[in-house]
């Protein structure tokens, strides 16, 4: 089995507290793709600006919970 990295650098936490549902498929895809795809889950992921702007993107679904300095 492939061992999972850490992440490295600044990391961020978001969890996803709204539904997809009737959105436009982008908004839903930017979720998966943020490995968002149900309500309440968390995902701590490496603070590049890709990601926030994904966040952006979507910031009336997701809310940040945690920063992190490494």
């Amino acid at each position: 089995m492939a061992d999972k990295k850490a992440p490295v650098g600044k990391t961020i936490t978001v969890e996803q507290y709204r539904s997809a549902a009737r959105r436009p498929e982008i908004q839903t895809q930017t979720l998966k793709g943020l490995g968002l795809n149900k309500m309440w889950r968390r995902r701590t992921l490496v603070d590049t600006p890709s990601v926030r702007g994904m966040v952006h993107r979507i910031r009336h679904l997701v809310r940040i919970v945690e920063e992190k300095k490494a």
